[in-house]
């Protein structure tokens, strides 16, 4: 399967991303997520420069250590500075860095500035696409 190593994050990545800052109410972060049918949000601060990731996960942990309702924010719960991958980067090595870490979700920066995010789910509709036979 050589032919993975010519293939760009910027094929995969879902470039339709849903941002919250760390100081939404995780109540109104967990919204997001179910509204849009997501798995995750990035975390942005006020210039639009990424900090951290929200995704269901982190929601196991905020129902474990908080109280229903409790005016908790994302900045307790995010993953701060997460692993981030460029537009260009190989597939293969982010997904070698996806099974390396445990993620299942990787923001796609350009700089600073999330342009998209790459998940499990990409790699598998990738992988049961019938194009990826093809060259």
């Amino acid at each position: 399967m050589d032919e993975i190593d010519d293939v760009f994050v910027a094929r995969l990545m879902t470039s339709d991303i849903h941002t919250v800052t760390p100081d939404t109410l995780v109540e109104d972060a967990a919204a997001v997520l179910l509204d849009n049918d997501i798995s995750s949000a990035l975390v942005v601060d006020d210039d639009g420069a990424l900090v951290g990731i929200l995704t269901t996960t982190d929601f196991v942990d905020i129902v474990a250590k908080s109280q229903p309702k409790a005016e908790t924010t994302v900045e307790r719960y995010m993953t701060r500075d997460p692993i981030t991958a460029g537009a260009q980067d190989s597939v293969s090595a982010v997904a070698s860095l996806m099974v390396e870490h445990g993620f299942h979700h990787v923001p796609v920066v350009d700089g600073d500035t999330p342009i998209g995010i790459i998940t499990t789910s990409d790699f598998a509709a990738y992988v049961s696409s019938p194009e990826t036979l093809s060259p």
